[in-house]
């Protein structure tokens, strides 16, 4: 899945030509591909508990999985049926909103480290670093000069974390215009969705082309060896979360780790609990 979803570093993706309902390397069907989702949670659950225990033993190593897409593509929906594989306990994640006054104050990084993950966890951002370089490129909160630069500080920023045992997944969620619009329409049309409704959606959809054109800058400028981005078709939400499952499962199994040998003697213990 790598493979087929990686975005190569120094070449710009062209998103309008991306089917967004594409199903690359993926089950035949929705039912083949929920029961496929189903099958990974037992893999994954098991990498996960074998990274934590790892941890415990003093290795640095974690995973950070990065989520970006537009508005409706499905980050909130990867939140629940993805993570909801792993044991909760293990995970830290964390929405990105408007910056507060105090992140304003600081250096746009600063924020984003307060919440990485720590080691032995997989971390989960539901948005991320990467607004500064998309908000702030389509509605012109910082110069241009200054928007160039964030591509290398977060080139240099993500190359730190690998180099320091974490593991940067980077999955952008490629939904369709007239999908898109369909989702927004479902949440007016349920009472008990108009909670996830917000108005200036409508605003930030008129700037569609402008938003594409962001990301597409992002991920050639962004896309590394060191921290790849993953371009998910986001139109099928069994497919979106078949694929990130398996990317993780395939990210996980590259790191193997294992479980921390015991420093005590055992058949010892045994024998005392046995006497007990």
């Amino acid at each position: 899945m790598r493979e087929l979803l990686r975005v190569t570093p120094g070449e710009r993706p062209d998103l309008g030509h991306l089917d967004p309902s594409a199903t690359p390397g993926g089950p035949a069907s929705k039912a083949a591909g929920a029961a496929a989702t189903a099958l990974l949670a037992q893999p994954l659950g098991s990498l996960q508990e074998r990274l934590y225990a790892a941890s415990t033993a003093g290795d640095r190593r974690r995973v950070l999985l990065v989520l970006q897409g537009m508005d409706t593509s499905g980050k909130g929906g990867t939140l629940k049926h993805v993570i909801g594989l792993f044991n909760p306990s293990g995970c830290r994640i964390k929405a990105f909103k408007a910056p507060t006054p105090e992140e304003l104050g600081h250096p746009f990084l600063w924020r984003i480290k307060q919440e990485l993950p720590r080691p032995g966890e997989i971390g989960i951002f539901d948005r991320s670093h990467y607004e500064d370089v998309l908000i702030a490129r389509v509605r012109e909160l910082v110069p241009r000069n200054r928007l160039r630069a964030r591509y290398a500080q977060i080139n240099r920023f993500e190359k730190a974390l690998v180099d320091d045992g974490v593991t940067v997944v980077k999955v952008f969620l490629h939904i369709g215009h007239e999908e898109q619009r369909s989702r927004l329409l479902a949440r007016l049309d349920d009472p008990d969705k108009h909670w996830k409704f917000n108005v200036g959606d409508i605003e930030e959809r008129g700037a569609w082309a402008a938003y594409q054109e962001a990301y597409e800058v992002a991920l050639e400028r962004c896309s590394t060896d060191a921290a790849p981005w993953y371009v998910v078709p986001a139109d099928r939400k069994w497919y979106r979360n078949w694929a990130i499952s398996t990317l993780l499962r395939e990210h996980l199994e590259d790191l193997d780790p294992q479980y921390p040998k015991g420093d005590f003697d055992v058949e010892e213990c045994r024998r005392r609990l046995l006497a007990g």
